[in-house]
């Protein structure tokens, strides 16, 4: 059966979008979302230290700039009571996420009982998905059978919780298939920060998965990674999603290697926030315009329309307001 298709024209823009059977519902019913909306940041990392002096700073920046939601991941038990711990404290503009990082697999495995607070973490109202969970093959820092056991654990509870997964995968991509093939029914799944190739991309969005971008763009050198994904319509625009993942990956519109039409697609408004407070040390959400311009540059599409998607992605994928 086809997957039914959306129609509305919302801030002037028309939308045309398909939509997943399983997500399907009526734009009209959530027109009141858009009615000001521009970007949503599905990944940043504001549990970070880098942000302990002045998060309140931060916030206001990506108000400023557009940004009306953010998903604040948590990759230990720590981290994800302290990403539902903002999420408190900004409510409706930060929600959180409860995952256990490949790389942090084993303290599951040394304290057993820390497995119960992280549960009773993603159970909370505030926390919109599991994740970043999956399996990482170029570190190290837990063994491949650990990374897979809580890699599991994570999946059995995302699906009794019915909340999305996001999946953090290095090297790892067919150990991580093979894993979310074991189980039926799963909730959305959301490839975070993707920076894979385009064969590895298409493997994922044939399961219909989603695929978080990141200012990854600015470096992806290669004639078979993510530029061409966007450049060639492999990425359709309602499997997409946009991050920052700040502190991290930041968007270096000023790199050699990133051609000329998306330099200038790139508005001076946008490149006032990126360039005024941001920084290869430390990115933040206020850089996300900036990433939408350029993928849509990418792929010849308005900004209007790929801040239009994304978000409505975001809005039903995580269940937000």
């Amino acid at each position: 059966m086809a997957a039914p298709q959306t129609t509305a024209r919302i801030d002037g823009i028309n939308v045309d979008q398909e939509v997943p059977s399983e997500l399907a519902l009526d734009v009209d019913d959530i027109k009141h979302c858009f009615d000001n909306l521009i970007v949503i940041d599905a990944g940043a990392n504001l549990t970070n230290k880098k942000y302990s002096r002045d998060l309140d700073s931060v916030m206001q920046r990506a108000k400023d700039a557009g940004v009306q939601k953010i998903m604040v991941p948590g990759t230990s038990v720590k981290s994800s009571k302290e990403a539902l711990r903002l999420s408190r404290i900004y409510p409706d503009v930060i929600y959180s996420t409860a995952g256990i990082h490949p790389h942090d697999s084993k303290s599951i495995i040394e304290d057993p009982s820390s497995w119960f607070e992280f549960q009773e973490i993603a159970s909370s109202q505030e926390c919109v998905a599991i994740g970043p969970c999956g399996l990482d093959y170029q570190r190290d820092f837990s063994e491949p059978d650990v990374q897979k056991e809580i890699f599991e654990k994570q999946l059995l509870l995302a699906t009794s919780l019915g909340k999305a997964i996001l999946i953090h995968e290095r090297s790892a991509q067919q150990d991580v298939l093979d894993i979310l093939d074991k189980f039926q029914n799963l909730p959305p799944v959301i490839i975070r920060s993707f920076m894979g190739t385009a064969e590895e991309a298409i493997k994922y969005l044939d399961r219909r998965f989603y695929i978080s971008l990141t200012g990854y763009l600015c470096k992806d050198k290669s004639d078979t990674g993510v530029r061409r994904l966007l450049d060639n319509g492999t990425l359709p625009l309602d499997r997409l999603l946009v991050e920052t993942d700040s502190p991290f990956m930041y968007p270096n519109t000023r790199a050699s290697k990133l051609p000329q039409h998306v330099k200038t697609g790139i508005t001076e408004r946008s490149l006032l926030y990126l360039h005024r407070y941001c920084t290869f040390q430390r990115n933040e959400p206020c850089s996300l315009p900036a990433i939408v311009e350029m993928i849509a540059a990418f792929m010849k599409k308005s900004p209007d329309e790929v801040a239009l998607a994304t978000s409505f992605n975001a809005l039903k994928l995580f269940g937000l307001s």
